[in-house]
């Protein structure tokens, strides 16, 4: 069988979670099945890391693709043509974009619905073309996978699909997150935070990720505690971070807030087994792999009790209303005082970061790829 493959988001040194998602199971799936044909389309000259097995025919497709325009241009002319060409049998798209123009049974994989929640937050011409297309995509793709149950219910709902035609096919930790021993976080706060104990939080820096009411309840944590505790806060900023900019220039204490932005996975994994506590007060998420991580190095978490973050932080962590700075800040007080309460949540973690992991996310996602062909 031949399988045509959406990989636009293959992009070295820029993986984040979509990306990785794309790439921890389709590695595997493509070592696990040498009797099928894979046909990997990017949209622009590609590492050859990224050509994980002899069964992988890598193909650049035209144009790059990042611009609604572009998107249809690349989507609905260059994926048919080339499912045509290389006469491919099931086509799989894990970043939310299908094709209208193919008859070939698709797979598609719809990380969330953001954009309907907070459209706020997306930039018009983009939001219009995820609002026109998404639904579409969505009724025409032959098989549906998503990453939790919560977003699983937010399509069927919200774009009337059967829920049989959509499967949970949910996130797993990159095999470098693991505990480390004392000395090596040790080594990593000296490194960072001049030795002291560190809050933490992951992932790019726009409005969504709530960042600025973290930051406002770091602030009422030190004064409320007197405590050296740092907070770390990596990753990249993206759209709409004006107002993160100038709240990072503006708060007290922010000599004990430090900005790493983006990191390789290596370094971001060492970080992650090394601090206190994740806190991650997203205002939304189809599922929310810093939370994962954290709890695969058996960190506890601070999450929201919002969309999917519930289901993915389990009894490992302190659920939040994210749009109260009060109980940002009262979890985090919890956490650092309460040290039977922390304990019994790295003790949790690690049963709850056992029901996810790569290997079953390649499985579940090739059985749904094969319920388009049967």
């Amino acid at each position: 069988m031949r399988i045509g493959v959406n990989t636009r988001l293959f992009l070295k040194g820029k993986l984040e979670g979509i990306g990785w998602f794309a790439h921890e199971t389709l590695k595997r799936i493509v070592q696990n099945h040498p009797e099928h044909e894979f046909f990997f389309f990017f949209d622009r000259a590609y590492d050859p890391e990224f050509v994980f097995a002899p069964n992988v025919t890598p193909v650049v497709l035209h144009p790059q693709a990042r611009h609604p325009i572009l998107f249809y241009i690349w989507c609905e002319w260059a994926i048919p043509q080339a499912l045509k060409k290389y006469k491919i049998d099931v086509y799989l798209s894990p970043d939310n974009y299908g094709s209208l123009r193919t008859k070939v049974p698709t797979c598609l994989v719809i990380h969330d619905l953001a954009f309907e929640h907070f459209p706020k937050f997306i930039k018009g011409v983009h939001l219009r073309h995820y609002k026109y297309y998404l639904p579409r995509f969505a009724k025409k793709a032959t098989q549906i996978a998503t990453v939790s149950t919560f977003t699983k219910e937010d399509i069927a709902q919200r774009y009337h699909i059967p829920e049989d035609k959509i499967d949970v096919v949910y996130n797993g930790a990159h095999e470098v997150y693991k505990p480390l021993p004392y000395e090596d976080k040790q080594a990593v706060k000296d490194k960072y935070t001049d030795g002291n104990e560190f809050f933490l939080f992951t992932g790019a820096l726009h409005p969504r990720k709530n960042v600025i009411n973290l930051l406002k309840a770091f602030v009422k944590f030190k004064r409320r505690q007197r405590s050296p505790m740092k907070l770390v806060i990596v990753g990249r900023l993206a759209w709409l971070a004006k107002d993160i900019q100038e709240a990072k220039e503006r708060m007290p204490y922010k000599e004990d807030v430090i900005w790493l932005g983006y990191q390789e996975v290596e370094e971001l994994a060492r970080i992650t087994a090394s601090a206190y506590a994740m806190v991650y007060p997203s205002l939304f998420e189809g599922f929310g792999i810093p939370i994962l991580e954290a709890l695969t190095c058996k960190v506890p978490v601070i999450a929201s009790n919002t969309s999917s973050m519930p289901e993915v932080t389990g009894d490992a962590g302190l659920l939040v209303d994210p749009t109260s700075v009060d109980e940002i800040a009262q979890a985090m007080e919890r956490i650092y005082k309460d040290e039977p309460l922390r304990h019994r949540l790295i003790q949790n973690a690690a049963r709850q970061s056992a029901l996810f992991s790569w290997d079953l996310s390649a499985e579940k996602l090739w059985q749904s790829i094969m319920k388009c062909v049967q």
